[in-house]
């Protein structure tokens, strides 16, 4: 696999895919490499970027000078000898160096050649193609925060963008085995983040409802917020009726079931202020541990808000095993990185290598594109 892509939704792809056994040769600038080499702090003890580590795994680099004749030939000799090329360049960015789909079907008819761009190679082409602008533009942060539009945590489009991608490449692959041709992949922010907006764009696709910002709360199910308690808030996610009469019980207050303003859902939802008054009320009586022991007992999903390591730690306490160690020989000690999240009974993901330095791998590079050229 030829990974020409940079930053997060392309190498969250190709990185994914090495996980499962794919050979991905990262191709970078020569000195500076992928931008995220120089997004810090943090960095880690042997200076790398943890943004860049969090993505690059189970690669092989190689600095390449598009702009240079030797490089870009070298380039194109990798590219023919690929199965799969990524790339997020600006449409058409590549075709300058002959290195667009078109340039390589000819002499490679069985790549597939995934795009990733922010808006697309139409009328999108010159947007720049940025989690935060399509966040804003694609109307993920009309929907997110309390008092005023706000951005997830996390580059969460981008992260969806890789996924999506992913998938993509491995039906193409399926296709290619049953038929021997290959095709180009485009896949877009903008449409990734409009699938994953599932319920709340179907909302307005199905309904012609325009959702707005919540907060916490659903838009369609209640109660499914954060709660204070008698010590710190917590979450309950309550689905259905039957949940619903297990938390008042355990609340103390089963008369609330039978209240016509909150026996359903919908009437929840149309009643969501009351119903919250009334269970805030009751939760205020004990911590927040109390509760989630009592309901988790009675089957009531709920739970603290946890930090990050708070939620690594109860990933470790459930046998999750979230974090690997990948000693791959090339560092001074071994490199800490999350785990793929897919567990598999027969072929489970591999941590070959830790994430490469600007050019490591140039001589087995090499040597890689001259043996799979004898084929």
């Amino acid at each position: 696999m030829a990974d020409f892509s940079r930053v997060l939704a392309g190498p969250y792809a190709t990185m994914l895919l090495g996980d499962l056994g794919a050979t991905v040769v990262k191709v970078e600038r020569p000195g500076a490499g992928d931008d995220t080499r120089a997004w810090g702090p943090p960095f880690a003890s042997d200076g790398q970027s943890t943004y860049f580590q969090s993505v690059n795994r189970n690669k092989a680099s190689i600095a390449l000078d598009l702009s240079d004749d030797a490089d870009r030939e070298l380039a194109g000799d990798l590219a023919r000898v690929a199965d799969v090329l990524v790339e997020n360049y600006r449409p058409g960015g590549l075709a300058r160096f002959g290195l667009d789909h078109a340039a390589l079907r000819e002499a490679n008819p069985s790549l597939i050649y995934c795009s990733i761009s922010g808006f697309g190679s139409g009328a999108g082409a010159d947007l720049p193609g940025y989690d935060l602008l399509v966040q804003a533009m694609g109307g993920l942060m009309s929907i997110t925060g309390t008092s005023e539009p706000t951005k997830a945590g996390v580059a969460l489009v981008d992260v969806l963008t890789g996924l999506h991608a992913a998938v993509g490449v491995l039906a193409a692959l399926h296709h290619r085995d049953a038929t021997g041709e290959g095709q180009h992949l485009e896949v877009t922010l903008l449409s990734a983040l409009q699938s994953s907006l599932v319920n709340q764009a179907s909302a307005f696709v199905g309904a012609g409802s325009v959702p707005r910002l919540l907060g916490n709360a659903h838009p369609s199910i209640a109660p499914y917020e954060v709660y204070a308690t008698a010590d710190r808030p917590m979450i309950l996610a309550v689905g259905n009726d039957g949940q619903f009469r297990r938390l008042v019980n355990v609340l103390g207050s089963s008369e609330l079931a039978d209240d016509p303003r909150f026996a359903t859902n919908p009437a929840r939802v149309a009643h969501r202020e009351e119903l919250n008054a009334a269970l805030s009320d009751r939760l205020a009586s004990a911590g927040a541990d109390s509760w989630q022991e009592r309901l988790t007992a009675a089957g009531v999903p709920c739970g603290p808000i946890n930090d990050i390591a708070q939620g690594f730690a109860l990933a470790e306490r459930l046998g999750l095993e979230p974090i690997v160690e990948i000693d791959d020989g090339r560092r001074s000690q071994p490199q800490r990185q999350v785990a793929n999240p897919v567990r598999y009974s027969a072929t489970p993901p591999s941590y070959a290598s830790a994430p490469p330095d600007v050019d490591e791998d140039r001589d087995h590079v090499l040597a890689l594109i001259r043996e799979r050229g004898r084929r």
